[in-house]
């Protein structure tokens, strides 16, 4: 038997782990989602996961910032596949896995009794230890694009800057210097 998972890699709590354990699971802000996090890039119900198939289908529902596998945004549903990595908006990158069981475990229950038993809750709970130890946590890039800073108006103002103090250190220097008549000889009073 296989459970599926979702492994916070960024967002407000990096490592956390979020069982899926239901056929049907919402993804949103709110803590009556199966799955719940608390952040203001995440709307209030922001996306769906449907199990079909023997296999977890995800789809947005409308959120304000999107819902993304491997970097491309949701325009309808999407069957996951594991490593598959879901962010919703920038800043909530989830990584997509399956988790072997131990057949012998204590307590197995099939998916329609998880799924009534399973209520709404606030926190996430640590589905136990799996019998391989997974590779630490990697920082992990979205692929997409960092936003770029536009350095013109910087260039603009650094260069009005030093064109300002060269004319300044210049007119103080010719005034220093009693240089008027040597480099403005149309001034009244120049000979």
């Amino acid at each position: 038997m296989s459970q599926f998972q979702f492994v916070m890699r960024s967002g407000p709590t990096p490592g956390v782990t979020f069982p899926l354990e239901s056929d049907q699971l919402t993804i949103g802000r709110d803590a009556v989602n199966g799955i719940a996090i608390n952040d203001a890039e995440v709307s209030r119900k922001h996306a769906r996961l449907s199990f079909q198939g023997g296999k977890y289908v995800v789809e947005d529902l409308g959120s304000t910032n999107g819902t993304f596998v491997n970097g491309q945004r949701l325009s309808g549903p999407v069957v996951l596949k594991p490593g598959d990595v879901v962010s919703l908006g920038e800043q909530i990158v989830l990584m997509y896995d399956s988790v072997n069981m131990d057949p012998g475990a204590t307590m197995a229950s099939p998916r329609k009794a998880a799924r009534v038993e399973a209520a709404p809750r606030a926190q996430p709970v640590a589905p136990p230890p799996p019998a391989y130890a997974p590779p630490p946590a990697q920082p992990y890039s979205t692929g997409a694009p960092a936003k770029q800073t536009n350095m013109l108006p910087i260039f603009i103002g650094a260069g009005a800057l030093v064109f300002i103090c060269a004319c300044a250190g210049f007119f103080w220097w010719v005034d220093a210097t009693y240089r008027w008549c040597t480099f403005f000889p149309f001034i009244s009073g120049c000979p």
